[in-house]
């Protein structure tokens, strides 16, 4: 594993506090970029917009088999970019992926058009999330021949791992130009390494109930999840002099305004669906028996945060299998661990207030895109 102190941040699975407790302890980016940034997104002629896809092939059928609803299918906004490289984000449990890019648009969208899988409210079908996937890969190389960068964000990440592993299993790896894996939470050993142990990490804490057959799963529990979520942003929201050196005023507003819709937006049902829907996947340590690797030959960039205690468990077998052997799931990858010298730690999946140290490490990322083919053969 190549450890790097290169700057960087993360964000999503972890609770709000995460990326909004510690704003008030790191340099803000310079004014002018954050000038900058916000013309640019007031100037767009277009705003993101829901994708109507015309290729459903797969999302269809499995609608056909009765299991999975329309309530079930996640929103997918597309952002039009300038370049011919598109993205496509799959955000962790919240806030959503549109909001977890936030500060990284203008970013993605000089490469390209920026797609953003919403997760549904009310309700998560992991089958479903896979078909949709897996026709928009396809929809992107029919119209216009591209191969996207597929970006998976904590819980996001596992869904991306997961998705991999079925198409190598089904269909053989998709036709990408990259995968980018933030803090990749990618099992529920991943939160709970003994499911009979207290749980060490907030994230674990939380879940644990939804996973325990002998607690009853009901609406209070939801509420309680709920409420946490929004304590934790309002106590971060206070810090109005450290905001005001990341976002301008109006970002401000419209991102707390997206992160609570999204907290007081997610039912029981979504709650509870989502939580068995990271029960279901398998720990990247087991694809060694089921012959997927590797799941791609695209470059592939693995991020960690110098701190994922508060969400990540000692030993996941995640963490383990990539520091040990990322190039067999991956044979074109880097796996980084990045931190934040002199400033707050990074933490979790925390991409919106650590966006200034993500920006280098994903624009020389998508920099050797530019020129990358892949190696012949010895």
């Amino acid at each position: 594993m190549v450890v790097s102190t290169t700057v960087m941040p993360t964000l999503t699975l972890s609770p709000v506090s995460s990326w909004l407790l510690q704003i008030g302890r790191f340099a803000p980016p310079p004014t002018l970029r954050t000038f900058l940034r916000s013309a640019g997104r007031t100037l767009q002629s277009r705003r993101p917009a829901p994708v109507a896809p015309r290729i459903r092939r797969r999302q269809d059928a499995v609608l056909a088999q009765g299991g999975a609803g329309p309530h079930h299918q996640a929103a997918i906004l597309r952002d039009v970019g300038r370049g011919a490289t598109p993205t496509i984000v799959l955000g962790g449990f919240v806030p959503d992926s549109s909001q977890a890019v936030f500060l990284l648009r203008d970013l993605f969208l000089r490469r390209g058009d920026l797609y953003c899988v919403d997760y549904p409210r009310h309700g998560f079908h992991l089958d479903l999330l896979c078909a949709q996937l897996d026709d928009l890969v396809e929809e992107l190389a029919l119209r216009a021949g591209q191969r996207p960068v597929v970006l998976g964000i904590s819980f996001g990440a596992g869904l991306v791992l997961e998705w991999l592993r079925r198409r190598r299993l089904a269909l053989g790896s998709p036709a990408l130009r990259g995968v980018v894996l933030v803090s990749p939470v990618a099992c529920v050993e991943d939160l709970l390494p003994d499911a009979a142990v207290k749980p060490t990490t907030l994230l674990g804490r939380a879940i644990k109930p939804y996973l325990d057959a002998r607690a009853g799963v009901d609406e209070r529990l939801v509420e309680r999840s709920r409420t946490i979520f929004v304590k934790m942003f309002e106590a971060g929201a206070q810090n109005r002099a450290a905001l005001k050196g990341i976002m301008t005023a109006a970002e401000v507003a419209e991102l707390r305004a997206g992160v609570m819709g999204t907290i007081s937006g997610i039912d029981f049902t979504g709650a509870c669906e989502r939580v068995q829907a990271l029960r279901r996947l398998a720990p990247p340590t087991s694809y060694f028996q089921l012959d997927v690797l590797p799941l791609s030959d695209a470059p592939t960039l693995i991020l960690y945060a110098e701190k994922e205690d508060a969400v990540i468990a000692e030993g996941s077998p995640t963490r383990r299998a990539f520091a040990a052997g990322h190039r067999a799931y991956f044979p074109f990858s880097e796996c980084r661990v990045v931190a934040n010298p002199g400033g707050a730690a990074v933490q979790h999946a925390s991409l919106v207030f650590h966006s200034a140290n993500f920006r280098p490490v994903f624009g020389r990322f998508y920099g050797q895109l530019r020129n990358w083919r892949v190696p012949r053969a010895a």
